[in-house]
Order: structure tokens, then sequence, then C-alpha cells
């Protein structure tokens, strides 16, 4: 594609069902518009996506057409309950791929931009039957189950980590290029004395920021909620716990005793305002799902990481365990954990602010900023050579 051609390029988006494939999606979206307008061109977009996950209402919101489409999605739990589940979503990958192929035949996109979920596979597979550029995007230290299928005609595959090209089929490998995560631009550009005076924060204690997500997370609320009377004697505390939670743990901050009553603030959830409380934040208590980590990475934030066991493929696990080999983390990973050793974890790391800074600065060196910039240009390259064609 080039400036000379007045039909705007055209990008078919898929990806989606959480955040994780969600948002980079997103910000790789504004990224390709960008150095898209910088060669003179229009950019058109269409996502396509299931009308339940979480990118029907991401487009929505943010502007860009949206087609949804049925998806079945294989799930590798023996349970008889899954197995018929199983069954059923088995009718429903053809008739997505139908759909898939529709949708793509009609829009004929210049290039495809697939960033996971089981929804991407019939989308792959249209562009494959179409003969269209596929550039795959793994957010993941290994390679999920629908972009494992995807890898093996992606024209492109865009990584996160380098240590995920040996989790690629050999004949794939030479189409690997490592990106990065795209992260959401304003996360980098926090003001940590906003995000206290917004939260009413002490500047003279330490701040450990914990979130399990935008639901929130049983586990990591009961550990936190077990441990509050000793952690809150040398730090303050913002949990974002989530809506179903916000009671109790009023309930249980209202219950503490005075002083550190005043250390204690849950809410159920953290909207614009997420940048300056990492800014803030001289600690991080989290899942290790991929976007997670690309933020904390990006801003270079020390954290006690506790991995969603089981998930899909043991993913939060293994990116736990990369940001620990690097020294960017402390982690729980064994199942089952006890409140009293998610306590000793933040302990060492509020006794010892050296070890903050030199965590922080691993972190940091993980991170790519420039991740979305970087993916961008692989698109536009696979839009370009598809021209050329």
């Amino acid at each position: 594609m080039n400036a000379g051609n007045h039909r705007p390029l055209r990008m078919l988006v898929t990806g989606g069902g959480t955040g994780g494939h969600t948002y980079p999606a997103l910000t790789t979206v504004a990224a390709v518009r960008e150095q898209a307008a910088a060669r003179g061109l229009d950019l058109d977009v269409l996502w396509v996506g299931t009308a339940t996950g979480l990118e029907a209402r991401i487009a929505v919101e943010h502007g860009i057409p949206f087609r949804a489409i049925k998806a079945g999605k294989l799930r590798r739990s023996p349970s008889p309950r899954e197995l018929l589940t199983n069954l059923a979503d088995m009718f429903r990958i053809p008739v997505g791929v139908m759909q898939a192929f529709g949708v793509a035949a009609r829009y004929r996109p210049d290039v495809v931009l697939s960033t996971g979920g089981y929804v991407c596979v019939p989308l792959g597979v249209a562009s494959r039957m179409l003969g269209r550029p596929l550039v795959m995007h793994e957010q993941i230290t290994a390679l999920g189950l629908a972009n494992r299928i995807l890898a093996r005609f992606a024209t492109r595959i865009a990584l996160t980590h380098p240590s995920s090209i040996e989790h690629l089929p050999a004949s794939a490998r030479e189409r690997a290029v490592v990106t990065g995560n795209p992260v959401r631009p304003h996360l980098l550009n926090g003001n940590a004395p906003s995000g206290r005076w917004h939260f009413r924060l002490s500047p003279e204690l330490p701040l450990v920021y914990v979130t399990g997500g935008a639901q929130g997370s049983r586990q990591i609320n009961t550990m936190i909620e077990a441990i509050l009377p000793s952690l809150l004697t040398r730090a303050q505390v913002l949990h974002q716990c989530g809506p179903d939670w916000i009671d109790q743990l009023t309930r249980t901050a209202a219950g503490l005793p005075g002083e550190l009553a005043g250390r204690y603030q849950p809410v159920p959830y953290v909207g614009d305002e997420l940048a300056h409380v990492l800014a803030a934040a001289d600690i991080v208590v989290s899942r290790s799902g991929a976007g997670t980590l690309a933020e904390l990475t990006a801003v270079g934030k020390p954290s006690v990481l506790i991995p969603l066991i089981p998930s899909a493929g043991d993913e939060q696990r293994q990116n736990a365990r990369y940001l620990v080999e690097a020294g960017a983390a402390r982690a729980l990973l064994e199942s089952g954990p006890q409140a009293g050793q998610l306590l000793a974890e933040l302990d060492i790391l509020l006794a010892d602010p050296q070890a903050r800074v030199t965590m922080a600065k691993a972190a940091r060196s993980l991170g790519r900023l420039d991740a979305a910039d970087a993916l961008a240009r692989v698109i536009l390259q696979e839009a370009d050579a598809a021209g050329a064609r």
C-alpha cells in the first residue's frame, strides 16, 4: 500500500474474550492508524469477535465497526461436563469458519491481525483461504491453543518474549519476530502525587497496590484480608477487590483499629486512575496474566505474583516464573499458597527499599515501551508485501 492508492488500508482485527487479548489489539490499532497517517494513508478497521466477549464492548466504545461470529472453544479438561461442552462447540466451529469467510470475503482486508482467543481460529482459516496476510500476536511465554493452530499458516508471528520461539513449530520459526506486548499508552504517563491525592494516600508510608483483575480474586482477597492487621503496621494498602467483595471488605476496614483503618482502602475497581496508582505503588500484588505483566514491566514495578492455578497451559505460572528468574518479581508458585507466605514475601520487600529498586530496574529491563509501534510496523510491512504481489 502507498499514499498514491486512494483506497483506505483495510485491516481486519480478531481477538478477544479477555483483556489480555483485547487491549493489545486496541492499542495496536491506534499505532497502525498513526503510522498509516504518516504515510498519507487512511485506515479502515473491522473487528471480528464474539457477541459476548469483551471485544464487542471495547470496539463499540472506541468507534470501531464490529461483526460477531460463532466460535467454539476446545477445552482440555477431562471432566464429563467439559467434554459435552466441547462436543457442542465442535458444531460451532464450522459455522464460525463459514461466517468468518463471508465477512472477510466481503471486507477484502489488506492484512489481518490476530491477538489470540478461540475466536481467532475461524478468521485465521478464512484469511488463509482468501490468501490474505495474517499477523499473529502471542502475549504469553508459551503458545495458546488457538495460536498453536494459527502459527502453521500465519505469514508473520509476533511474540512478546524471545523464549517463545522455542515453542513454535520448527517450520514457523523463521516467520517469528519479537515485538513485545502492546501496553495502553496512558499507563506510561502516571503521576504518583495524583494517585496518592485521588485515593487520599499518605506519602510517608510504602503503598502496596493489590489487584485480582476487574472482577477481583477470591484467593487474593481472602489472603489480603487475613494479613491486614500485620501488614498495615508497616504499609498502606489500596485494594482493588472487585464489585462482589466491596461490601465485605469495607466492613473489614471498619473493624480495624483506628490508626490501621486509615491505611486500608478497598475499592471495587480502578479506572482511568490506574496509571497514577501504578506510579504511586511501591509494590504490586497481582495475578500474572500476560497483560498485567506487560504493564508491570513497562512501568517498572516490583511485584509479588500469585498465578491463577490452573490456567490454560499453566501460562500464569510460566509467566510468573519468567519474571522471578529475571529478578523482576517474587511469586507464590505452588498450588494453594497460604496467607502467611504472602505476608512473608511482602515483608522482605518492605524491609529492603534497595531490593525494591533493584527489582524495579529488572522489571523495566523486560518492558517493551515500543511494542505497539513494533507490531504496527510488522502489520504494515505485510500489507505492503501483499500489495506488491
